[in-house]
């Protein structure tokens, strides 16, 4: 185990940089440190929908989840370190054929809704969304683990699916989109 923060404030960020894993000074403002904020609030958002009520499958699911979060946070914070791999993202996939098997099939597009930990769900897929953008704008100027966007990737469609069964498994339908309803 690394080193154990003693003291949680340094004054070394006043200037507006931070430091990355290696020990390298960015700004603030990097597209390493947007991605690596990013996914530290999609982990924190999986958080918040963990204090809701749900089943113990999905549950367990979200908590490997935080873990591999965590990983990919360490990944993105030392320059060409792969931490992520193609074995979790095909972990992230069965979970989601297993939890889609149990489904109805999906005719209609379905607002974020239902249950309050399928409403979180829904929430975290969105918030997925961003932290996937934002790894994938790193990529334009930095080397980035393939693994790790995909991973990402991977995992919205999960909450996604996770957010349907969330709601199925509670005896909620999915909340479906009425076009034009207040025309």
């Amino acid at each position: 185990m690394g080193h154990r923060l003693s003291k949680i404030y340094t004054r070394t960020g006043d200037d507006g940089t931070t430091g990355l894993g290696d020990g390298a000074r960015v700004k603030k403002t990097s597209a390493r440190v947007e991605a690596i904020g990013a996914v530290d609030e999609l982990n924190s958002v999986i958080g918040v929908l963990l204090t809701h009520g749900m089943p113990e499958d999905i549950r367990a699911a979200l908590t490997d989840v935080q873990h591999d979060l965590f990983d990919l946070g360490g990944e993105l914070s030392i320059p060409n370190r792969a931490a992520i791999t193609e074995q979790q993202v095909a972990r992230l996939e069965t979970t989601l054929d297993g939890l889609n098997a149990d489904l109805s099939p999906l005719k209609e597009f379905i607002l974020p809704g239902g249950t309050p930990a399928a409403a979180a769900c829904h929430l975290a897929r969105a918030v997925c969304r961003r932290a996937e953008r934002r790894v994938y704008r790193l990529g334009e100027t930095e080397t980035i683990n393939p693994a790790a966007a995909k991973y990402l990737n991977r995992l919205s469609d999960l909450l996604f699916v996770m957010a349907r069964a969330l709601n199925t498994r509670a005896g909620r339908g999915d909340v479906l989109w009425q076009p034009g309803k207040n025309r």
